[in-house]
Order: C-alpha cells, then structure tokens, then sequence
C-alpha cells in the first residue's frame, strides 16, 4: 500500500536524480563534452569563413552574412536539443537499464521532464563555445539581438525536444531498428524549416506544410531581426501555439509507446 501512495504523487526528487545521473554519465566522460561542441564550432567556422567571402564580394550579403551565421547556430539548438533527447534515451537502450528504472517509483513522465531537462544541458554546452567563438573571428554576436534570441531559443529547444520525445517513443514501440530515426527525422524537418532561405522560395503547395512547423516562424523572425531589425510578433505568437501542441503530442506519444512496451514486457528485453 505504501509503494503504491509513494507512486501516485509527481517527485521533483525523482526528476532531479534522473537529471544529476545523465550529468553524472556526461561529466565522466571527456569525449561526450568534446562531441557536443564539436560539431557546432566545425559548422560556424565553415560557414562563417564563407559568410566572410561572400561578405566580401556581395553588396546582399554585406547585410547577410550574420544571418547565415545566425541560422547555423539556430539550427544547432533545435539539432542538439533533438539529439540529447534521444542519445540519453538511447543510452539506457543499449545498456538495458529500463528494467532497474522502473523498478523505482520513478513515473515514466519524470522521466520524461528528466530528458528533456538534460537535452537543455546538453545544448547549452555545445552551443555556447560557437557562440562566443564567432565573436572574436567574424566580428559577430548572436547575443545582440537581446529578446528576440531568447525567444528563438527557447523556441527551437521546444521543438527539438518535442521532435526527439516522438522519436523517442517510435524506438519504444518498434525496438533499436528505428533507432537511426534519431537523426533522420530531424534532417527531414530542416529542408521545410527555412534555415538559410525564405519560406517563399519553397513550392507553393510546399509552403502552408512548411508554417506548420514552429521553426519555420522562428527562421522567418530570425531573418527581420538581422536584416530588417523588427521583431515579428505573429511568428513569435504561431510558433509558442504550434511548439505547445508539439510538445503534448511528442510526450503523449512517449507516454502510449511506454505504456505498449510496458504491457507487451519488453522494457526488459530491449537493448543491445
């Protein structure tokens, strides 16, 4: 009866130990803390020096240039917010741990909160040093545009989060197979999201698919807030509305993929 009262509560305990555990498992190894800077700083190194080149030979990309610097690191945040999702759910597959989590009171929506808790971790880390690096190099700084940054921020760990809950809950329904869906799935959203063009280059039957995605408004407001200097209040608005339905969409398929797995006994049995 006690086991039971002890699970029928939500514990911010039980989410804070999960959070300190993957900071455990990130802290104790050197090579997972270079990964997460690396691939961003090799990304704004290469398109910042080419951002440089263009900046010198084109009168559009003297106003541009910042931008395409501005998309890469953007982009990183929904690509590693995605990513940390999924790895520190992989990790627990492959070491098949899934049976002594849940031999604990721990509730599958704590762990939920938990990963997407350390994927915000995760992304700062890796998205800070590129950051401040592309100061220094390129005479730039993401930082100056102040609100709209943190609202660009916020906004594409959301949907990054979300993206990797979703996939998160195919790898449970389907086993380590999907795993790959990981990273594919969230390549597969980059073309229609506009990172380094404007919506309106798309195909017209392409367009309304592509402003269904809360990315898309955060890019299109990334643009007039380098370019133009204004701050789109409606792609702010449709991207918070379209990011919250995502959001319960991407948890709710966790949460009925755990509850299938859990039924079916395989919690036990997945793993590599």
């Amino acid at each position: 009866m006690t086991g039971s009262l002890q699970r029928s509560y939500f514990s911010v305990r039980r989410v804070a130990a999960m959070v300190l555990r993957y900071f455990y498992l990130l802290r104790g190894s050197i090579a997972r803390i270079v990964e997460l800077a690396y691939w961003p700083t090799m990304q704004m190194l290469i398109w910042g020096f080419m951002s440089q080149f263009l900046y010198e030979h084109s009168e559009w990309f003297v106003r541009a240039g910042g931008v395409l610097i501005a998309a890469v690191l953007l982009w990183d945040v929904m690509f590693r917010s995605n990513i940390g999702v999924s790895i520190s759910f992989l990790e627990e597959m492959w070491s098949r741990n899934l049976g002594q989590l849940f031999a604990s009171p721990l509730r599958p929506y704590e762990w939920a909160l938990s990963l997407l808790t350390i994927s915000a971790i995760r992304t700062m880390i890796g998205i800070l040093p590129a950051a401040l690096l592309a100061i220094p190099l390129y005479h730039f700084s993401i930082f100056e545009m102040g609100f709209p940054l943190i609202a660009f921020f916020l906004n594409l760990l959301i949907f990054g989060a979300a993206v990797g809950l979703a996939v998160s809950g195919l790898v449970l329904r389907c086993g380590l197979g999907a795993e790959s869906l990981a990273w594919a799935v969230i390549f597969a959203i980059a073309p229609l999201s506009g990172i380094y063009y404007p919506i309106s280059t798309l195909p017209n039957w392409l367009q309304p698919i592509a402003y269904a995605l809360p990315s898309s408004h955060v890019f299109e407001g990334m643009r007039a807030a380098s370019i133009e200097g204004i701050f789109l209040a409606d792609r702010f608005v449709w991207s918070i509305t379209l990011n919250i339905l995502y959001l319960i969409l991407g948890l709710c398929a966790f949460l009925y993929a755990f509850r299938v797995a859990r039924h079916r006994g395989q919690l036990l049995q997945m793993g590599e």
